[in-house]
C-alpha cells in the first residue's frame, strides 16, 4: 500500500533515466494500433505492495478478466514501494517495459510529460472518463492529454474533540463548514479553554488548497509569489498570534501527541490517524467525531491517489487500456476498497452502502466523511521529475516565514528564486 503523505521519492537516478527515456521515446505516438489480437497477448502488470495482503483479490480479478478476454493472460507482478520507481524506468529503457503499472500521481504525471506513457484518449470512451472523480481524473490530464486511471485514494478529514469544543460553548453537531468557520471555532476554544486549535506541519500544500499555483501552466517557472500569497501568508501568521495553528512545525507523529494529550482541540489527517489515536489514548478516541475537512479559498479538498498507467512502450496498448479500465472500473475499485478500507476514485462505488451508512464508530464517521470530501477532491502534485526539491524549498521559506518571522517579501523573493533554480536543473 502507499506510503501517508509522501510521493515516490524521484532519486537523482530516476531524473537522469528520465532524460533517457525522453530521447528514448522520441515523441513516439501511441499507435492503436499496438496490439497483437490476432495472435495470444500476454500482459504484464505491477503494483506497488499489495502482496500478499491482497493476493487473492487479484487472482481473483485477474481470473475473472482473463475468463471474459478470450486469448489474453496476465502476469501479475508486485514490488516494494521504494522499488517500483527505478524498476520501471530500467525496464523501458532496455526495451522489457511492462503493459499496466500502478504509480502515485506524482511520478505518473511526470512519465507523461516525457511522453513515457500512453494518452489514454484514444482508447476510451466519454462515458468511461466521467465514470472518475473529475478533480483526481484531471490530476493527470496534461495538455488535454489523460495520462492515468485513477485507482485508490484518500482525503483529508477534520477530526474534533468533542469534549472540548463542547466546553468551549459549541455545537459539535453543527461542525465548521469552510475554513473561516473553522477559525472562528478555534479561536473561541483559545478564548475560553486556553487550549490551541490545531497542530500542522508547514509544507507547500498550504498553496493548492488556497488556489495557489506552485508553478506556471508549462511548468518552466514559479508562479506563487504574489500579492495574493502574500496576503494569505500574513493572514496565516495571524491564525498563529490568535492561536488558532500552533507556531511549530509539527510532523504526524507530534500531531497524534498533540491531539492525543489534548493540547489542540483539532487534527487534519485521513482515516489512518485513528489507529495511532485509538492505541494512544483510548479515552480522547471515545470523545472524537470525524467530519469533512471544511475547505480553504479553492474550495478543494486535497486526496492522495493510486493511479493506474500504460507505458508508450508496451506492445499491447489496446489490450493494457481495456485492462486498466477494467481494474478501476466502479464494480472492481468497490469490492477493492471494502478489502483494503480504502476510497475509490469513481462516482457510483460512494452509492454502495458500505460509504454511506455508519454504524456510529469513529472508522465509520470517517470513511462516510472522506467518500462525502471525494466531489472536491484533487490529487496535489507538481509534475516535474526534481518536484521533492521544489516542495523543499518551499517548505524551509514557509518555516523560516512562520517560525522565525522572516520578512514576507524578500523571503518569497528567495523561494522563487530557488524554485526557479531548480526547475532549470
Amino acid at each position: 500500500m502507499k506510503k501517508s503523505k509522501k510521493g515516490i521519492v524521484i532519486t537523482l537516478l530516476s531524473v537522469l533515466m528520465l532524460s533517457f527515456m525522453l530521447s528514448a521515446c522520441g515523441g513516439e505516438k501511441s499507435d492503436s494500433a499496438k496490439s497483437s489480437k490476432a495472435g495470444p497477448v500476454k500482459l504484464e502488470f505491477w503494483t506497488i505492495s499489495l502482496q500478499p495482503t491482497f493476493t487473492d483479490y487479484f487472482n481473483k480479478l485477474i481470473a475473472d478478466y482473463e475468463k471474459t478476454h478470450e486469448g489474453v493472460t496476465v502476469e501479475w507482478k508486485d514490488y516494494p514501494y521504494d522499488a517500483v520507481t527505478n524498476k520501471l524506468l530500467t525496464s523501458i529503457a532496455s526495451g522489457s517495459s511492462p503493459d499496466v503499472v500502478n504509480l502515485n500521481t506524482e511520478f505518473a504525471s511526470q512519465m507523461g510529460s516525457k511522453g513515457a506513457v500512453v494518452d489514454l484518449n484514444q482508447f476510451l470512451t466519454d462515458e468511461q472518463k466521467q465514470s472518475y472523480f473529475d478533480g483526481i481524473f484531471n490530476s493527470t490530464v496534461i495538455d488535454g492529454k489523460a495520462y492515468a486511471l485513477p485507482w485508490y485514494t484518500g482525503t483529508e478529514v477534520l477530526f474534533m474533540n468533542t469534549k472540548i469544543v463542547k466546553e468551549a460553548g459549541l455545537d459539535p453537531a453543527n461542525p465548521p463548514k469552510s475554513q473561516d468557520e473553522l477559525v472562528a471555532w478555534a479561536k473561541q476554544i483559545k478564548e475560553k479553554t486556553g487550549k490551541t486549535g490545531y497542530s500542522t506541519q508547514w509544507v507547500s500544500n498550504l498553496f493548492p488548497k488556497e488556489g495557489i499555483k506552485i508553478l506556471n501552466d508549462d511548468k518552466t517557472a514559479a508562479a506563487f509569489n504574489t500579492p495574493e500569497t502574500k496576503a494569505i501568508l500574513e493572514n496565516t501568521k495571524k491564525k498563529i498570534a490568535d492561536g488558532v495553528i500552533m507556531k511549530e512545525d509539527v510532523p504526524f507523529t507530534k500531531q497524534i501527541q498533540y491531539y492525543s494529550s489534548e493540547q489542540v482541540a483539532f487534527e487534519i489527517a485521513g482515516p489512518t490517524f485513528i489507529n495511532f489515536l485509538k492505541t494512544s489514548a483510548p479515552d480522547v478516541y471515545k470523545n472524537t467525531i470525524a467530519v469533512p475537512m471544511p475547505t480553504s479559498k479553492a474550495d478543494v479538498r486535497l486526496s492522495n491517489s493510486m493511479d493506474v498507467v500504460v507505458p508508450a512502450k508496451s506492445k499491447h496498448q489496446k489490450e493494457a487500456v481495456e485492462f486498466a479500465a477494467f481494474i478501476t472500473n466502479a464494480d472492481n475499485q468497490t469490492a477493492f476498497s471494502k478489502a483494503a478500507n480504502t476510497l475509490p476514485s469513481t462516482k457510483d462505488s460512494i452509492k454502495d452502502p458500505f460509504f454511506t451508512q455508519s454504524d456510529n464508530t469513529l472508522e465509520s464517521q470517517a470513511k462516510i466523511a472522506s467518500a462525502n470530501s471525494l466531489d472536491k477532491a484533487v490529487d496535489y502534485m507538481v509534475g516535474v521529475p526534481n518536484a521533492s526539491d521544489i516542495n523543499a524549498a518551499i517548505a524551509r521559506g514557509l518555516q523560516k516565514i512562520m517560525l522565525n518571522d522572516a520578512d514576507l517579501q524578500s523571503t518569497l523573493d528567495a523561494m522563487e528564486q530557488e524554485v526557479n533554480q531548480v526547475v532549470k536543473k
